[in-house]
């Protein structure tokens, strides 16, 4: 989708939000919140889109939260999404790294 666009993915099965036990629902979010701000400062981006699906448009039936850097003016129309392909593994490790780095800054800060 967007360089920098990370999963958010429970250790456990759980296929919906809905199936999600209530005790891990704040756990999930606080990592998609944490996430979202790395996100955005790895990749200078203007802010986030965090979203999840919950069976319909669930690629995979296992429960995750995508958060995705946003800039304006970037083409994301509702919910069309304009591909953009990293240019190999060695572009997509890079930015791996960078939010890892921003996540590691701000442990230890």
């Amino acid at each position: 989708m967007f360089h920098g666009h990370v999963l958010i993915v429970p250790h456990e099965h759980h296929e919906t939000l809905v199936d999600l036990p209530a005790a891990l629902v704040e756990p999930l979010m606080s990592q998609a919140r944490r996430m979202a701000g790395a996100v955005e400062d790895a990749m200078g981006a203007d802010g986030t889109f965090v979203a999840m699906n919950n069976r319909v448009s669930q690629s995979v039936p296992h429960l995750h939260v995508h958060v995705v850097p946003r800039r304006r003016k970037d083409g994301l129309r509702g919910f069309f999404w304009p591909r953009q392909p990293y240019e190999g593994e060695e572009q997509m490790a890079a930015v791996a790294e960078r939010i890892r780095a921003v996540l590691e800054a701000a442990d230890a800060g």
